[in-house]
């Protein structure tokens, strides 16, 4: 378990084990950009900013280059620890209590 924070709007959320980072943003009323949440569309492509992550399927639709400039799959990707992620799309579903 971990913790979620999604820049710039510096939300919160928790990581249940098992969950991707769009799961527990989703769980949490953070919506991100998805579609197909299997690692190949890249709706959900966003930026890495401290943390790391390791991936439910052995080759996440990303290349070399971009996992080296800290691009990630948040809908493929689990959290190792607490994480921090850049999505300024992102949108509040309903309001934490």
């Amino acid at each position: 378990m971990g913790m979620l924070t999604i820049l710039p709007q510096d939300w919160q959320c928790e990581i249940q084990d098992g969950d991707s980072l769009l799961e527990a943003a989703l769980l949490a009323g953070f919506r991100l950009p998805n579609s197909c949440r299997n690692g190949t569309c890249r709706t959900c492509l966003c930026r890495l900013q401290a943390g790391q992550v390791h991936y439910r399927i052995e080759w996440p639709g990303l290349s070399a280059e971009e996992k080296t400039d800290g691009w990630i799959l948040p809908c493929v990707a689990e959290a190792d620890g607490n994480v921090v992620i850049s999505v300024p799309a992102a949108v509040m579903v309903w309001p934490e209590s």
